[in-house]
């Protein structure tokens, strides 16, 4: 048997005298954030679409008293030129 082979042994199993642990304080960064100005615009959009009525009562009621009183017509050639302008737009 090597006597230094002991030696390094010997040393594994010996008391080791304790470290002191010095703390250092750091100040750490706190973290941010930024709201970009595209974002802050979508935000405004979208409460004033929340607050927007659903329907428009002026025009509804506009169009149910053409209707009830029977002036409310629209020709043929209209509906049909929506129809066609409507189709060909969805094809693009």
């Amino acid at each position: 048997m090597r006597i230094d082979a002991l030696n390094h042994v010997s040393r594994l199993y010996q008391q080791s005298k304790p470290t002191k642990n010095v703390r250092t304080e750091k100040k750490y960064a706190k973290d941010e954030f930024q709201i970009s100005q595209t974002a802050k615009d979508y935000q405004i959009a979208k409460q004033a679409v929340k607050d927007a009525e659903d329907v428009r009562e002026d025009k509804v009621n506009k169009y149910k008293d053409a209707i009830a009183s029977g002036t409310y017509n629209v020709s043929s050639q209209e509906i049909a030129e929506k129809m066609v302008s409507k189709y060909f737009d969805s094809l693009f």
